[in-house]
Parts: C-alpha cells; sequence; structure tokens
C-alpha cells in the first residue's frame, strides 16, 4: 500500500478572481498583462490577506471567446467582460473590496449562487 500524499495548505480567502488568459480572448496578451498587474493592485487595496483577501488564478478558456479580457467572481457568480485595466480597477475597488458587483461590466450572473 502507498503512502497517502500530503494535503496542500491554502490560506483562506473570502472570493476567487478567474483571469482567462487564453489566446481566444484577446490575441495581445492583455488578460496576461492584467493578471501579472494583480498582486500589486490587491495589496493597494488591502485584499491580500486578511478577511477580505482574494485568490487569483489564471485560466485558459472559460468558452465565452467575446469582448475580453474576461474575469469571473467565486463564490459570487459573477462574470465581467471587457475587463480593462481602468475597469479592473473598478471591479477591485467596488465589488472585491465593498462587496458591491460592478452592474454595466457583467455579462453573466450565476443565479444559484447570488444569495446563498
Amino acid at each position: 500500500m502507498s503512502e497517502a500524499l500530503p494535503k496542500p495548505k491554502m490560506q483562506d480567502y473570502k472570493r476567487h478572481l478567474l483571469v482567462c488568459v487564453g489566446p481566444r480572448c484577446t490575441t495581445e496578451g492583455e488578460a496576461q498583462a492584467l493578471f501579472d498587474t494583480l498582486g500589486d493592485k490587491f495589496k493597494a487595496a488591502g485584499i491580500d490577506q486578511g478577511d477580505l483577501r482574494v485568490k487569483r488564478t489564471r485560466t485558459h478558456c472559460f468558452a465565452t471567446c467575446k469582448s475580453g479580457p474576461i474575469v469571473c467572481v467565486q463564490p459570487d457568480g459573477i462574470w465581467y467582460y471587457n475587463v480593462t485595466e481602468a475597469n479592473l480597477d473598478r471591479i477591485i475597488n467596488q465589488h472585491l473590496v465593498k462587496g458591491e458587483p460592478v452592474e454595466d461590466l457583467i455579462y453573466h450572473r450565476s443565479e444559484s449562487v447570488i444569495g446563498a
């Protein structure tokens, strides 16, 4: 019988921001460039640790390949499109810090998650 693998450890977090960096959403690497700024932006907003900590992850395809960059905020079930740097700042300050989704940037919302 083989030994059990040790379980990975993860810090607690309030929300998880998923960023699609796939080549069909943005052709010039805009999404990856946005992802690369998140560490500094989260630190500046105070959401890199503590009760509001946001985990960030790159993904390679959400299969909704229009009007990217696209990001998804979980567990809220909110999907944003056209995430320019200015729009990312709005999402961070309004949604991730204050808990209020940025309505004009939402293209999909998972109703089964809202209010759960």
